[in-house]
C-alpha cells in the first residue's frame, strides 16, 4: 500500500529505525539524558517503578493505529496530506525477529556514545543490554496479531519487564493475550464519548464502546494495570467526576495523569497553549483522584505527570 510506504519513509527521516517490515524502535530523550548524566536524570518510569531509563528498549510492532489523536506527537498520514482511513497491515514481522533485531539496532544506535566523555563506560555497557521493553512507540500495538508471543519472546531473551500501552480499541486482543506484560496501560483521554470522538478521532465507529470493554477487563489481569489520562488544555480537562466513574468501574492499580506535550506532529494540530503546566495537571488530576478515592503517591514535575493509587507507594518492578 503506497501510503504505508510513504509513512515509513517519513518515520526514517525522523530518526525511527525499522527492525522489520513494520516493527520499529527509537531510543527516547530520557535514555540519552540518562547516559550523559550518569543516571542522574531519568524517566518517570524509573522514579515510579524502578525501570532503568538507560536499559529501556522503546518499540512498536506496527505503525498502524485505530485512532488519530490530536495530541499524538507521532506523525500522521493527514499531517502529510495523505489518506489512510483504515488500519490494516498484512504480513507482520516474526516476534523473535523483532526482539533480536531490536536489541542489535539499539546497540548500533548507542554505539555512537562510546566517544562521549560524559558517558560512563559501565553504564553504556549496561545500555547495550536492555532489560525493559516499552511497547508503545508508534501506532496501536494490539493490532499486531502476535502481541502475546512478542511479550513472551522478550522474557525469553532475558528482559525483566515489559510495558504494553494500548488505546483499548481491541479488547479481544487483551482478552486473548497469551502472556501478560509486567504492566498494562490503557489510555483514557476523554471523560465521555463526545469528547473522545473529537479528540481521539477513532477510525472505527464503536471505538468508545470498545475502550470501555477493555477497561472492564482490567480486573482479569494479574499484573499491575494503569489508566493513563493525557490532558489537553481546552479539550478534556473537565468533568473529573465522569473520569472517576470510569475508574471506579475499572479499578486499575494506578492512574497516571500527564500533560500532552507539544512535540512532533502534535504541533501541526494543536497550539502550544494546549500543553498544560504541571501544576494544572496536578490540580485536575487530584480532582479525579478525590472523586475516585485514589491518592497522590508520586509525581515527576519535569515530565508533567502525577501518579494516583489506592496503594501507599508504587510497586518497584526492578
Amino acid at each position: 500500500m503506497k501510503v504505508i510506504e510513504e509513512m515509513k519513509k517519513i518515520y526514517m527521516k525522523q530518526g525511527y529505525h525499522f527492525i522489520g517490515k513494520y516493527a520499529l524502535i527509537k531510543p527516547c530523550h530520557w535514555l540519552r539524558r540518562s547516559l550523559i548524566t550518569k543516571g542522574i536524570q531519568h524517566c518517570y518510569k524509573q522514579k515510579f517503578y524502578g525501570i532503568p531509563s538507560h536499559r529501556c528498549l522503546q518499540l512498536s510492532p506496527t505503525i498502524a493505529c485505530t485512532q488519530r489523536c490530536l495530541y499524538c506527537w507521532r506523525v500522521q498520514a493527514a499531517d502529510l496530506g495523505l489518506v489512510w482511513n483504515d488500519y490494516v497491515i498484512k504480513d507482520y514481522d516474526n516476534p523473535e525477529d523483532i526482539v533480536l533485531n531490536g536489541i542489535l539496532m539499539q546497540r548500533q544506535i548507542l554505539s555512537g556514545f562510546k566517544g562521549n566523555p560524559k558517558v560512563n563506560a559501565e553504564i553504556l555497557e549496561e545500555a547495550f543490554r536492555p532489560i525493559h521493553a516499552a511497547i508503545s512507540l508508534v501506532g496501536e500495538p494490539t493490532l499486531y496479531p502476535r502481541i502475546g508471543e512478542l511479550i513472551a519472546a522478550f522474557f525469553r531473551h532475558g528482559f525483566k519487564t515489559t510495558f504494553l500501552v494500548t488505546n483499548g480499541t481491541l479488547p479481544e486482543a487483551l482478552s486473548n493475550i497469551e502472556c501478560e506484560p509486567s504492566q498494562l496501560y490503557v489510555s483514557l483521554s476523554a471523560p465521555n464519548e463526545n469528547i473522545y470522538r473529537k479528540l481521539c478521532r477513532p477510525k472505527i465507529s464503536d471505538g468508545w464502546k470498545r475502550l470501555k470493554e477493555s477497561l472492564e477487563i482490567l480486573g482479569s489481569f494479574s499484573c499491575p494495570t494503569v489508566i493513563r489520562i493525557t490532558l489537553v488544555k481546552g479539550w478534556n480537562m473537565q468533568n473529573p467526576e465522569e473520569y472517576a466513574k470510569i475508574i471506579d468501574k475499572a479499578e486499575p492499580t494506578y492512574v497516571e495523569v500527564k500533560a500532552a506535550m507539544s512535540l512532533g506532529g502534535s504541533r501541526l494540530r494543536l497550539p502550544i497553549e494546549s500543553m498544560p503546566k504541571h501544576e494544572e495537571v496536578k490540580a485536575f488530576g487530584m480532582k479525579i483522584g478525590e472523586a475516585a478515592s485514589y491518592n497522590l503517591i508520586d509525581e515527576a514535575v519535569e515530565s508533567r505527570i502525577i501518579l494516583l493509587s489506592k496503594l501507599e507507594k508504587p510497586i518497584k518492578l526492578i
